[in-house]
């Protein structure tokens, strides 16, 4: 995606020179792996159809994130005792 953003092609000569940049020893095989599994891949269009799917995970995190204040918001029941939930297992075995 960085090679993209940029500009540049995405080959082996590429790839690798960014993964020595963050430090990263590249396996040849692996680069020469990935280019092939991107060969007749648009970039572009992959990145912006992963953008919508992501764009929706915010709204999910939000409506996680107010179902505490609502079960904070909601009178709390009594937990039954410990020995009562065992004692009712126990008829299972």
């Amino acid at each position: 995606m960085l090679l993209n953003k940029a500009g540049q092609t995405v080959d082996e000569k590429n790839v690798t020179a960014v993964l020595e940049a963050a430090g990263v020893k590249a396996d040849s095989a692996k680069v020469k792996s990935l280019i092939a599994a991107l060969d007749g891949v648009d970039v572009e269009k992959v990145i912006a159809e992963s953008s919508v799917v992501s764009a929706s995970a915010p709204a999910a995190a939000s409506t996680e994130a107010a179902a505490p204040a609502a079960a904070a918001a909601a009178p709390k029941k009594e937990e039954a005792p410990v020995a009562d939930a065992s004692a009712g297992l126990a008829g299972l075995f």
